[in-house]
């Protein structure tokens, strides 16, 4: 008897014993499972949203906590006209301009405009009917229903054009469009950069479309080339490298029936000026423009009559560095004032409310945290994301427009992610935190918890050993605080000393690493911890979310300050007592491969092998906006930018290296890596290199399999 209860009971240990996050497990993957998986789109009166089951377009009712299809779009998806074979070149359009509409509701909240294939599709949503509005083997892109449900504008190759839908007629409303002048089309620089996703707009009255035209005849093009085919293919890109010329972006207004476009002055735009975000005011007659100076210290809203080309400011700023834009402004009901937010208060994000000639102003939030982004306006409140008290989390909070009567509306720890509906009267919580997967909860306006919309899914969490991630906060010799994550190695023995895998970014214009929220089972850095290597995240100057100030140090001279900081972290991993600063790995991609090289060229004693992935070797090989931010003109900062160039610096090399680059990388040109392996050469150097043939920045599919073993034998080779 008792032999056969501890057979039971080592067979259910046996059963119980969770498995080691594998390179196998991520490439098998998993899904998230559950109702709604992807983003949700509210109605205009805010009591429904839509979301995507399977086939199924699904509509939720907050108020019964019930959903029901709308419609099954397997026959729509069919009746979409198939695009022909693409010829020529690649693409290059932009991953963050914004090419498909959608689903996108009508302003009654009756219809749904629904894109397939290309094609675009009008659904009923009371009976689920519907009609087709396109059928050509063009695909029409960035679809946008009028604000009355009357028409739908859209790109066709290089013009725009509309459908109005009771009659559908179709009217060409711009001519003269090719690949070097794209009427509503953006150039590649811009969405990336500028986080521009469109370049068209309707009317607040439904009667006219403001549009930019991209000429990108003069932006150098960069010579990519597919070589899988026996004869390889020319693809060149338009790409403007530091210091060369932008795209000259004009900004134009066309009436809903087509005819001539009135142009109107946004100043020149291929050596002065950025049209970083533009719009309608909320009277139909006049377009706004947000315009930043080249290098981007200088901002200016102005407003300009459509009818007599006159234009008047709204608002200006400035910065001594660089200004973060983000967002747009948001003009609220009452069609006379607006919300912005803005770093101007003591370098911290906050939100101001303008009247809309800029004469009132008024600043709703202040202190030393940030406002992450505003979420919705309803009931004289503005509702709002922020750090307020905890920059390693993210909470939900109201204000009213007076500044008055700010309140917090979530009421746990962790990371908050919401989904708002127009008006505020309810709203989705997808929450998380270090050691609780992200679930998603229905709330009322005020903050009320209606209920669970999508519960946190627990499988991966069941069936794999995941290691823990800590938080760690430690100071850099000059007294600045810093963050950081560890998981300690499967099986971790505080008396031995391990190798440790430093994961660096450290990049300005995005968030800091660091953050209490739910970091997945199946990565990379799970699977390195299970093959007995600490891993290792630590934050740097130079990342958004700590206040300007925080930022501003890596100001004109990209590298300096963040690799010290990074250095200060190993320092401090290494005094736990539990690495070995002999056996200290780095590795990155983007712009964390420009720091793994930088810490492998200079603080050559630190580590002992790194991977670079894609990375940047010398900043006049980036983009324009993006490296001009940051560092200047290439004529004004000359020194900075030979300082900082990596190549010269090759002699340094003592570590194991090996760099990773798609051939056809649009974002980090492969030229970075050809002239630092040059340079290697030149200087005897060993190295290892793969390169991918891939046309995009990261490296996807079954050779990210084979990229994520060949990382792991790398670090077993050079590590233990």
């Amino acid at each position: 008897m008792k032999r056969a209860c501890l057979l039971l009971i080592l067979s259910i240990a046996a059963f119980a014993q969770k498995k080691p996050v594998t390179l196998d497990a991520l490439n098998q993957g998993g899904g998230r499972g559950g109702r709604g998986g992807g983003p949700v789109t509210w109605a205009p009166d805010g009591k429904s949203f839509v979301f995507r089951q399977g086939r199924a377009l699904m509509l939720y009712d907050p108020a019964a906590k019930s959903s029901k299809e709308i419609v099954n779009t397997e026959a729509l998806d069919a009746a979409a006209v198939k695009p022909p074979p693409e010829t020529g070149p690649f693409d290059w359009t932009n991953r963050r301009a914004r090419v498909s509409g959608g689903i996108q509701w009508s302003h009654s909240g009756k219809e749904l405009l629904y894109e397939s294939g290309g094609d675009l599709f009008l659904i009923h949503v009371e009976t689920g009917k519907w009609e087709q509005l396109t059928k050509t083997p063009e695909i029409e892109r960035d679809p946008q229903l009028s604000p009355d449900g009357g028409k739908v504008a859209f790109r066709r190759g290089y013009d725009l054009y509309s459908i109005d839908i009771a009659s559908a007629k179709e009217t060409r409303l711009t001519h003269g469009g090719t690949a070097t002048l794209i009427n509503g089309g953006l150039d590649w620089v811009y969405p990336e950069e500028l986080d521009l996703s469109t370049a068209f707009w309707w009317s607040p009255d439904s009667k006219s479309v403001a549009y930019l035209q991209f000429d990108t005849s003069r932006e150098p093009q960069y010579p990519h080339e597919d070589l899988l085919h026996v004869h390889a293919i020319y693809e060149p890109q338009r790409y403007p490298q530091a210091g060369e010329p932008n795209a000259d972006v004009h900004l134009g207004v066309v009436t809903a029936a087509g005819g001539a476009t009135k142009w109107l002055n946004v100043g020149d735009t291929r050596d002065s000026y950025l049209v970083a975000r533009a719009g309608w005011m909320p009277d139909s007659r006049s377009v706004y423009v947000i315009r930043l100076n080249r290098v981007q210290n200088k901002l200016e809203m102005f407003s300009t009559d459509v009818e007599s080309g006159a234009a008047s400011t709204i608002f200006r700023e400035s910065d001594p560095y660089w200004i973060n834009l983000q967002g747009d402004a948001e003009f609220l009901p009452d069609g006379r004032h607006f919300l912005w937010t803005s770093e101007r208060d003591n370098g911290f994000r906050h939100i101001f409310l303008y009247s809309n000639d800029g004469k009132e102003v008024k600043q709703l939030t202040r202190g030393a945290w940030e406002v992450k982004r505003v979420n919705a306006t309803g009931a004289n409140r503005v509702y709002y994301s922020s750090d307020e008290g905890n920059s390693l989390e993210t909470h939900f909070y109201s204000v009213k427009l007076d500044g008055g009567g700010k309140i917090r509306l979530d009421k746990t720890p962790g990371t908050h992610s919401i989904s708002m509906s127009p008006g505020a009267s309810y709203y989705l919580d997808t929450h998380s935190t270090l050691t609780d997967p992200p679930e998603t909860t229905l709330h009322s306006g005020d903050g009320a918890e209606l209920g669970v919309y999508r519960a946190a899914n627990r499988r991966q969490m069941d069936e794999y050993d995941v290691l823990r991630t800590e938080l760690v906060t430690f100071k850099t010799r000059d007294g600045v605080e810093l963050h950081a994550r560890l998981i300690k190695p499967a099986g971790f023995d505080p008396a031995k000393k391990y190798p440790a895998i430093v994961d660096v970014y450290g990049g300005p214009g995005v968030a800091l690493p660091v953050h209490n929220s739910w970091p997945g089972v199946l990565n990379t850095d799970q699977v390195f911890a299970q093959k007995g290597y600490v891993i290792w995240q630590a934050e740097n100057r130079g990342g958004m979310g700590r206040g300007h100030a925080f930022e501003t140090a890596i100001s004109r001279q990209l590298g300096v300050t963040e690799l010290a900081d990074q250095v200060a972290a190993v320092k401090y991993l290494v005094s736990l007592g539990f690495v070995d600063p002999a056996r200290v790995g780095i590795h990155g991609w983007s712009y964390g491969g420009f720091m793994t090289l930088n810490a492998l060229l200079n603080a050559p004693d630190v580590f002992k092998c790194g991977i670079a992935g894609a990375p940047v070797t010398s900043w006049m090989n980036y983009d324009t906006i993006y490296t001009e931010r940051y560092m200047g003109l290439p004529g004004e900062n000359a020194d900075a930018y030979a300082r900082t160039a990596l190549p010269p610096k090759a002699k340094n090399l003592k570590a194991k290296l090996m760099i990773l680059h798609n051939i056809e990388d649009d974002n980090v040109l492969f030229q970075n890596s050809m002239q630092m392996i040059n340079a290697l050469e030149l200087e005897h150097k060993e190295f290892s290199f793969l390169p991918y043939p891939q046309k995009s920045h990261g490296v996807g599919g079954v050779a990210a399999e084979q990229m994520n073993q060949t990382m792991l034998d790398f670090f077993d080779r050079n590590l233990k």
